[in-house]
């Protein structure tokens, strides 16, 4: 009883305001008393929208999130697609149950059928889902003196979590040079992202990491710990590998040594430029008989 005695001084109170706007103003207006909403999933919950200044006023209902836009309410009724669900008074709409799909921002139009009149006002509905357990991506080791990245993410909690992180067990500090656990470290943490990284990363770093996700509705989840190993660079496996190229540099150096002192390269520059001479002939022209001319004599 007392519920509905406070919910009806609190649309008594949202008409009251909207008609000493309308008053004030002198024109139509538009009005909500919570402009932002938070109700549990799969809770029933009312959006109101109040306005005054409207003769005949036709109503509509608009949701958006993201890229996604859909018409819940169209000229005083409710669409195909939420009138399982969604009911329409002239004080607003009401959801017999809410999933974590109706997060986002709802919108009262109000107008006249002559279009003379307009007004509208934004609701944002958030509807909490606490957060489920994250999962991460911890490596098993890494080499110490380079970048590393840890993540960690959850797609359930709404509205979305925010990330922190625990080695052994302790919160990781958002500066480790504040905190004489961590100052041997070097990391950034984003608690939007869920990203540790380390860089570079150093021998103190080894030990075992847990990622936790809160959102502020229900408790906060946690993965499971894993340890990471901050091992030293391969040295000898470096040096192989230099040893390695050094040996075919060698060789490769060897072989052209060698066939510059065969003449393979003389040879190989003989040939192109004898295949490069070109034998020009041209076709002596054509004489007539009483042109020709003894080019030649013979002596007896």
């Amino acid at each position: 009883m007392g519920k509905k005695v406070k919910t009806g001084k609190k649309l008594l109170l949202l008409f009251t305001s909207a008609n000493l706007c309308f008053l004030v103003l002198g024109r139509s207006t538009v009005y909500t008393s919570s402009p932002e909403v938070r109700v549990p999933e799969h809770s029933q919950v009312k959006l109101d929208c109040a306005y005054s200044g409207f003769s005949s006023p036709r109503v509509e209902w608009k949701f958006v999130h993201g890229d996604t836009t859909r018409l819940v309410c169209y000229s005083n009724k409710i669409t195909a697609s939420y009138e399982n669900r969604v009911t329409f008074s002239p004080s607003g709409i009401t959801f017999s149950t809410v999933t974590r799909e109706d997060t986002g921002t709802y919108t009262c139009m109000v107008s006249e059928d002559n279009g003379n009149n307009y007004g509208e006002v934004h609701i944002q509905l958030i509807v909490l889902v606490p957060p489920s357990k994250p999962a991460v991506n911890i490596p098993s080791s890494a080499t110490i003196g380079t970048r590393t990245v840890l993540t960690c993410s959850e797609q359930d909690g709404s509205p979305p979590s925010e990330y922190s992180w625990f080695k052994d067990g302790v919160l990781m500090p958002e500066d480790p040079k504040n905190t004489r656990a961590f100052s041997n470290s070097s990391y950034t943490l984003d608690h939007k992202t869920g990203e540790l990284v380390f860089s570079p990363l150093t021998a103190s770093d080894t030990g075992e990491y847990t990622c936790q996700a809160q959102n502020g509705y229900g408790q906060p989840a946690r993965s499971e710990a894993v340890r990471m190993e901050a091992v030293e660079p391969n040295v000898g496996g470096i040096v192989a590998a230099v040893f390695i190229t050094l040996i075919l540099l060698g060789l490769l150096v060897f072989g052209i040594w060698f066939a510059y002192s065969r003449g393979y390269f003389e040879r190989a520059k003989t040939k192109t430029s004898s295949s490069s001479k070109k034998v020009i002939y041209s076709q002596p022209a054509a004489r007539s008989e009483g042109e020709f001319k003894q080019t030649s004599s013979f002596l007896v």
